[in-house]
């Protein structure tokens, strides 16, 4: 059936057209000749094709727009008196006598147009006698594109301020009462069009108008560019006139798209001067408008109207127009019931966008709009709508976006209310945001109290949310929120000791609740960040008086401490070690013996009791007696006692050659640089010769196991710890002990060829060319060389 009505109107408009082209045809000829009476018969011939009903809007446009090209030969033909030889008065007398009235109206407003240019009538008399004419056709879709006509051929001739038709008779308020009522004609007409036809079709009527709004919006423009329409005639006149019209129509598709012509034609000063009109006009319309759009579009012309110049911001405060938007929003939203919680929080981002751009110092009003929005979200059960997500969020983006410093959001009492209604997923997203903030304006948090308020803000990414199933996390995007709250948490800093040991308090205490796979991520820069204020305490010991907290550095390892032994639970004791030894360095350069000697101990708890994996074993025996050689504040009994226990475990180690390689490093621990430092010869010697008798079992292992000799490297590095300790002056380490080992790797070298390493070849090769270099030195050095024979 609709592929035949599709058809059967294709057929309609073919015949149309076919009709304007044979009269037009003879029109032609008509005019051509000077024969105005032929052109006027065949001209209405041709405009009475213009009275059918059977096509859409869409296919009478085609039709419409073929009688309008011809109908502009046919007004230049009138034009010119003397191709026709008829004043412009009996001409427009004349065509008036045609038989139908569309094709007549036609004529009329064509020669009308000529009428008004010719001057011998008031431009307004011609205008008011045509709009009155015109409603003579009440068919809506004939008489919409009658008057459209009629608004096409009269926009240039209306008596505006600067026009040639304005005159002592013809003013400004006549040109404005044309348009307006033809206007009010050309929208009546269109709300009826929902009336014609049967109701099943009721879509299909809808989507036909929808097509033909811009013929009634277009009288709107009109207005919009006529001159002589200043403030106090748009005020008094204009606005009211075209909001009555809007308001008693009480159509939906009219309503909204006339409420939307309004706010784009007019100057946005305009509507900041009748804004309590305009808002007014928005509770009477009928509840299915869509007023959350019309009213977010006018508050985005009047946040970039604030944005253009500084200069119209009093204007805005003279006119209120923060109080009458707010006051409007609500009466909105209190109306329709229905509305969608996406539509409330659209308005309220609208009326945040325009509050951030014309009052960004009142930062009253800005927790007054996310209070508001925290009350209707209050009513919703949790966020389901994405759509309504997005929304928030961007609410929640704006104050970040203006003022560049999340430390301006942290004052707004509602910004953590409406963060709660968002569900676990979006909550992170805007944590992240609001992260992101921080690191990209370098803004520096520095108060116990405002930090307390931003950890509660992305309390999303510190802990678990009710409900949230840890095994949905993304792997890669848990890094990143863990690393991002990592670097946040430098961000947190205060001069005074005093408060900074108050935001580490308050840090702890929210980082303590992230669970085993937050802890690892966020307690070392929680660490770190305390060793900072340790180091700016470095001078300070023993209590303040009169300080509840003191910020003292007993007190801060104290809760170092405490902080680092949750790591054990996690299990990640590698970590737990490194800041462990962290630490101590810190007690060593604030010279706190007990605290240092302390923290060793827990490393080498951990050490013995927690870390099984043999390569994680070779890291943290290294990195222990690192630390551990860095050491300056023990005295001989604790140092002995902690040495002792580092050798013991290099010894044990699983493997000879890792068991090689941590007793070598361990003859640095007998053997400081420093002035002050111990300098033990003979237990660095006792410590290479032990690595040397392992060197030699790992060598007879590797004969048994694979039958050839394993590899040198392992002697070539023993003989590089020689040749240091022996330039650092150890008078226990000879040369003649160096020439022994050097004659050792050349026989072991030689013994399988077959099995070369290329590496320790040229290790050795290059530990011989450091050799000679010395020897060519000079001097006591050179001396010291001359000795050893390579």
């Amino acid at each position: 059936m609709m592929l035949n009505g599709a058809e059967d109107e294709e057929k309609w408009l073919a015949e149309g057209i076919a009709g304007v082209q044979h009269n037009a045809f003879y029109m032609h000829r008509a005019l051509d000749s000077n024969n105005l009476r032929e052109a006027l018969k065949y001209s209405a011939q041709m405009l009475s094709e213009l009275r059918t009903s059977k096509l859409s809007p869409h296919k009478y446009y085609e039709l419409y727009m073929r009688a309008f090209d011809e109908l502009r030969k046919l007004e230049m033909f009138f034009k010119d008196e003397s191709r026709h030889g008829v004043s412009i008065i009996d001409l427009y007398e004349l065509v008036q006598h045609a038989g139908n009235i569309l094709p007549r109206l036609y004529l009329l407003c064509t020669v009308g147009s000529v009428y008004i240019k010719s001057k011998e009538a008031p431009a307004k008399d011609v205008l008011k006698d045509l709009v009155e004419m015109c409603r003579g056709i009440q068919h809506p879709i004939r008489g919409l594109f009658l008057r459209s006509y009629l608004a096409q051929i009269s926009r240039d001739k209306l008596p505006d301020i600067g026009s040639e038709y304005e005159g002592d008779a013809d003013t400004v308020a006549d040109a404005v009462e044309f348009v307006l009522q033809n206007f009010t004609e050309m929208n009546k007409l269109w709300v009826r069009m929902q009336h014609q036809g049967p109701g099943r079709v009721r879509e299909k009527r809808e989507k036909e108008r929808n097509e033909l709004r811009d013929l009634v919006g277009k009288n709107l423009h009109v207005l919009g560019q006529i001159e002589g329409v200043d403030l106090e005639m748009y005020k008094d006149n204009v606005l009211p006139r075209v909001l009555e019209q809007v308001v008693n129509c009480k159509d939906e598709l009219a309503q909204y798209y006339l409420m939307d012509c309004i706010i784009q034609v007019f100057p946005d000063e305009y509507h900041l001067q009748t804004l309590e009109t305009l808002l007014g006009a928005c509770p009477q319309l009928q509840p299915t408008v869509d007023i959350k759009t019309v009213l977010s579009q006018l508050m985005d012309r009047l946040s970039n109207y604030a944005a253009s110049s500084t200069d119209v911001l009093p204007e805005f405060l003279q006119v209120e127009a923060f109080a009458k938007l707010s006051n409007a929003i609500g009466k909105v939203i209190e109306a329709q019931v229905d509305m969608p919680i996406v539509g409330a929080v659209s308005l309220y981002v609208s009326l945040l966008t325009f509050t951030l751009r014309v009052h960004p110092d009142r930062l009253d009003y800005v927790d007054q709009v996310l209070g508001e929005c925290v009350k209707k979200l209050c009513s919703a059960p949790k966020l389901e709508d994405t759509r309504a997500t997005k929304q928030v969020v961007a609410l929640l983006s704006a104050p970040l976006e203006k003022y560049n410093d999340i430390v301006t959001a942290l004052t707004l009492s509602n910004y953590p209310k409406v963060m709660d209604h968002l569900d676990d997923g979006t909550n992170k997203v805007m944590a992240m945001v609001i992260i992101q903030s921080i690191m990209k304006n370098s803004t520096c948090i520095s108060t116990a109290d405002k930090v307390e308020v931003l950890l509660e803000l992305i309390k999303g990414l510190i802990k678990d949310l009710d409900g949230t199933d840890q095994d949905e996390l993304d792997e890669e995007d848990f890094k990143e929120e863990q690393n991002s709250v990592a670097r946040l948490v430098h961000m947190l800093y205060n001069d005074d000791p005093e408060e900074m040991l108050k935001i580490i308090y308050m840090l702890r205490k929210h980082i303590m609740t992230g669970g085993p796979k937050r802890l690892p991520f966020t307690v070392p820069p929680l660490v770190f960040s305390a060793l900072r204020l340790v180091r700016r305490l470095q001078s300070q010991d023993g209590d303040i008086a009169g300080e509840e907290e003191p910020a003292t550095p007993k007190k801060i390892f104290q809760l170092l401490s405490q902080t680092i032994e949750s790591l054990s639970s996690v299990p990640s004791p590698e970590l737990a070690l490194r800041l462990y030894l962290q630490c101590a360095e810190a007690a060593n350069d604030c010279d706190l013996e007990p605290v240092a000697y302390e923290f060793f101990t827990q490393a080498f708890v951990m050490y013995e009791e927690e870390i099984a994996d043999s390569k994680a074993q070779v890291t943290a025996i290294h990195l222990i007696i690192g630390a551990l050689q860095r050491m300056n504040v023990f005295g001989v009994e604790n140092r002995d006692t902690l040495t002792h226990k580092a050798t013991g475990y290099s010894a044990r180690l699983l493997k000879k050659p890792d068991q090689c390689r941590a007793v070598y490093a361990c003859s640095h621990l007998f053997w400081v640089d420093d002035q002050d430092g111990i300098k033990d010869g003979e237990r660095v010697l006792l410590c290479l010769k032990r690595a040397l008798r392992i060197a030699n079992a790992a060598q007879q292992m590797a004969n048994v196991a694979r039958g050839s000799s394993g590899p040198v490297v392992l002697f070539v590095e023993i003989l590089n710890k020689y040749l240091y300790f022996f330039e650092k002056g150890n008078a226990q380490v000879t040369s003649s002990a160096i020439q022994s080992l050097i004659e050792l790797i050349t026989t072991e070298m030689q013994s399988d060829p077959t099995t070369p390493d290329p590496a320790a070849n040229a290790f050795f090769a290059s530990t011989m060319r450091y050799i000679e270099f010395q020897k060519k030195k000079g001097g006591t050095m050179g001396e010291k060389f001359d000795s050893i024979k390579v």
